[in-house]
């Protein structure tokens, strides 16, 4: 059984309830899923995972968070190269830009990126969603 990562950072909850998901699938699948907010406990952990998956809201104008996030997501493209990578967050107006310039910056550290996109929910996640997040799980457990 592997231990996967899924880190976040949220707000209002709709990213935590996305990370949840993904989880259940990691567990669905008979691996230890170990989902937790963002920290440098997490950072330390990702350096030696072959996958994990990363979740950030949409902030301001299409951005990750800048206070804690962004510094977070620096730090892993220092050993994002070979690894594979599931990204998800949610939003509440825009188009995903925040998420397709997420996509190319890990792609651009040396990363692959988990079903070459991210999973992005407008608000909160419907059970289609959740069940979306947890298929996601179950394939990023494979590779784990």
């Amino acid at each position: 059984m592997s231990k996967v990562n899924v880190v976040f950072w949220t707000q209002g909850g709709n990213t935590s309830a996305m990370a949840e998901a993904i989880g259940r699938g990691i567990t669905e699948s008979g691996n230890e899923a170990a989902v937790a907010f963002i920290s440098d406990d997490q950072l330390n952990e990702l350096k030696d995972a072959k996958a994990f998956a990363m979740g950030c809201p949409a902030m301001g104008d299409e951005v990750l968070e800048e206070s804690e996030m962004e510094p977070f997501v620096s730090a892993v493209e220092a050993f994002a190269s070979g690894k594979t990578i599931l990204l998800f967050g949610s939003y509440g107006w825009g188009d995903g830009q925040w998420m397709r310039d997420w996509v190319e910056r890990m792609q651009n550290a040396g990363a692959t990126v988990l079903g070459g996109e991210g999973i992005i929910c407008q608000e909160a996640p419907d059970d289609d969603m959740a069940d979306k997040l947890a298929e996601a799980g179950k394939a990023l457990a494979a590779l784990a």
